[in-house]
Parts: C-alpha cells; structure tokens; sequence
C-alpha cells in the first residue's frame, strides 16, 4: 500500500475532544504503568535481601522445635543445612517472585486495562462537557458565514452563560468583534444609501436638462443627435452607478446571476472605444470564441471596457496595438486576454496596479484621464464572479492582464 493510499485511509482531522480524551486516557495508562513498575521493584527489593533465615514446619498440636541458623526445614519434614538449605531457599524465592510477577504484571495489567478502558470514558464524557461552549461559538460563526449576505447574519451573538474562564472570554470577544462589524456594516449601507442619491441626482438633472435641449423647436437635428447620444451615456452611467453601489452593498456577491456571453461584451466594448483608440494611434485586435459566464452583464462590461481602455491610454505613441482574446478551456473556465504596446512596467510594481488610486510614474499620473480605480475595479468585478485576475510584463514593454471566470453551466 503506498503512502498516498494511506493518507487517504487516515481521517482528514482529529477532533479537540477525541485530542484531549487521548491524553487523558495516555496519561492515566502512563501513570498505572509507573505505578506497577515501581511496585514491582520494591516488591523484588524486598524479596532479594539477605540475611539469617529458620523455616520450620509445624504439625497441629506440636510444640516448636528449635531449628539451627540458616537451616531450613521442608514440608516433609526433613531439615536441610548447608548448600542445601541455600538451594532450597533460592528455589522458594524464585517461586515467589514468579507468583508475584504474574500477579502484578499480568493481572495488574489487566486490571489496567479496565480501569483504563473506564477512565478513557470518562474523559470523552468530560471532554464533552468541556468543550460545549466552543461548539455553541461554532455554530454561531457558521451560521454567520452561511448566511446569504455577509450582514444579515451580524445580528446574531453567543451570549454564553457560564463561569468566568478563558471560554467564556472567548465569547464575550466573539460577539464584541461581530457588534463592532454589525455598527460597520450598518455605516456602510447608510454610506451607499447617501452616495446613491448623491450620484444619481446630478446625473438625472443632466438628463432633464439635455431632454429640455432636444425638444425645443428651434433645436436642430445635431444637436438632437448630440442629445441622444448623451442620454445614451447618462443611461449607462446610471446603469453602472447602481451596479456598482449593489456591489457595494452586497459584499462583493452577485446575487442575481445571468448567462453573458464575453464575446459580445469585447465586441461591444471595442466598437464603443473605436474613437479613443484611433486618436490615440493604437489598434484593437480581437479573436475571440464563444465564452459564456454567468453573471452581471453591466459589470462584465466595466471589467472588459476597464481593461481596453488601460491599453490604449496605457501605449506607445505610434505603432501602439491592444489584442483581446477570450477561451474556454477545458477545466470548464473562461480565459479573458488583454495584452498591448507599452512602456516596461517592472514586475514588483504590479501588484500596486491594483489597488485604488495608485499609479506607477508621474508621467502617468500626469497624463492619466481615470481616476485610477480602472484594474481595482477589475479584480473586485471578478472576485465578484468568483474568479481571479493576474497581470505580468510584456516581452518588449507592456501588460498582459489574464481574467479566469467560472464558465456559466446553463446556457
């Protein structure tokens, strides 16, 4: 059996109680062992001592006789001295301490193992007891974690009843760090509530301003297309604000989940960025198969246009080019590709790519049009779908930004 075989064989984990009831019962089984141990050698002490022995055998009625030193007396009566009374005496005292050895360690080790077999029950039943108070933090911090949304779960707490110990210590911090969340959490739908009227109410005074433009009679038929295209945009971009405020609110978990189809997403993306990428100089590339995920396609659309947009504003001066491919591959994930022209990006500074507002240079920082939230909003849009996003230099300057998503299981 090999070594893979056995592992498997073994159970994953041992459990605190099993833990603890195996070192009661270790200890006990260690002490019951010293004790006969030590029995037994001062019981051998004791035979193995020397000195002057008279052995006499006595019938009922008979009065003592008197017996020389080291002179020994047998039970048929016959009186030994010398060498033989020796002898005689050293079989009488191996016999003993045969019976004696026996006795302790035979029948004393199976009176152990009674006594032991008892005792390991005990414990398990002790142990038990011992540790139903962090079964009831268990259960209380599973079912906060099974809960759909982080939040709704908060409002439980253990309020364990108990003696002042390190247990009940640990309850009172549990439900100290979930009240301090709850309050957090609290703040934050007050936060995404405000910031939501606070984003929405311009963006429908724009739209009640541009519609007001376009119906005029002397407006004319450019600026009714200008109007159009510009409640188009305000339109997506409150499309994106509550996209983005649900994310918000619902800790990065998509809750109502549809088949999108990735290809559709870039193909729209790239003709949406046809005007920054020709003024910018840089072409778009596409090859793309039929990749479908399942989840929030306003979402899916700021992940792909976030990336786009890096590698155009992100390139070369001239010659510049951006290539987008998606793929399903076999482990049943879509693989979204977005590489492009650039200057070198050094790989320790990758990772700050990703977080909010951070740029590498002061060029960038200088020429940038985003706010830099473009990548962080990248990896929370696919953390949010349950997938990852990595990035790693370009041979000859530039990004490549790999997008894993679980591909959608109903089409």
């Amino acid at each position: 059996m090999t070594i893979m075989h056995v592992r498997r064989l073994l159970p994953r984990r041992i459990t605190l109680r099993a833990r603890l009831t195996l070192i009661y019962g270790g200890l006990f089984f260690a002490a019951g062992i010293v004790l006969l141990g030590s029995t037994y050698g001062l019981f051998h002490q004791q035979i193995s001592r020397g000195g002057s022995v008279r052995i006499a055998s006595l019938d009922p009625g008979e009065a003592p006789t008197a017996v020389p030193e080291n002179a020994a007396v047998r039970v048929d009566g016959k009186t030994l001295t010398g060498d033989d009374a020796q002898q005689f005496l050293i079989g009488e005292r191996s016999r003993i301490e045969s019976a004696a050895t026996n006795s302790l360690i035979t029948q004393g080790a199976i009176a152990l193992a009674i006594v032991g077999g008892v005792a390991v029950g005990f414990g398990w039943l002790i142990a038990g007891r011992t540790l139903a108070p962090l079964r009831q933090v268990t259960e209380t911090a599973r079912r906060i974690a099974a809960a759909p949304v982080a939040e709704r779960g908060l409002h439980e707490r253990i309020a364990l009843r108990g003696p002042d110990d390190e247990v009940k210590d640990l309850a009172d911090t549990f439900d100290t760090m979930v009240e301090r969340l709850d309050r957090s959490f609290a703040g934050q739908r007050r936060f995404v509530a405000n910031a939501s009227h606070e984003l929405r109410t311009p963006l429908t005074l724009s739209r009640a301003m541009v519609e007001l433009a376009m119906h005029r009679k002397s407006a004319s038929d450019d600026l009714v297309q200008l109007g159009d295209d510009l409640l188009e945009i305000n339109a997506r971009h409150e499309r994106l604000i509550t996209g983005l405020l649900l994310l918000a609110s619902s800790e990065n978990e998509i809750i109502e989940q549809a088949p999108v189809d990735l290809a559709d997403v870039v193909e729209h993306v790239i003709a949406d960025t046809t005007r920054e990428a020709e003024a910018s100089g840089v072409v778009v590339h596409e090859d793309l198969d039929e990749t479908v995920v399942s989840g929030d396609a306003l979402l899916l659309e700021r992940l792909v246009q976030n990336l786009v947009e890096n590698g155009i504003r992100h390139n070369v001066p001239a010659d510049g080019w951006v290539r987008v491919t998606s793929r399903m591959s076999n482990d049943g994930m879509v693989r979204l590709e977005v590489s492009n022209t650039g200057p070198d990006v050094p790989p320790y500074d990758i990772p700050m790519l990703f977080e909010p507002f951070r740029r590498i240079d002061s060029e960038r920082l200088a020429t940038a049009k985003g706010a830099g939230l473009g990548l962080s909003i990248v990896r929370s849009v696919a953390t949010a779908h349950h997938g990852d996003v990595t990035a790693e230099p370009r041979d000859g300057g530039g990004l490549v930004v790999h997008v894993v998503l679980p591909a959608a299981t109903d089409r």
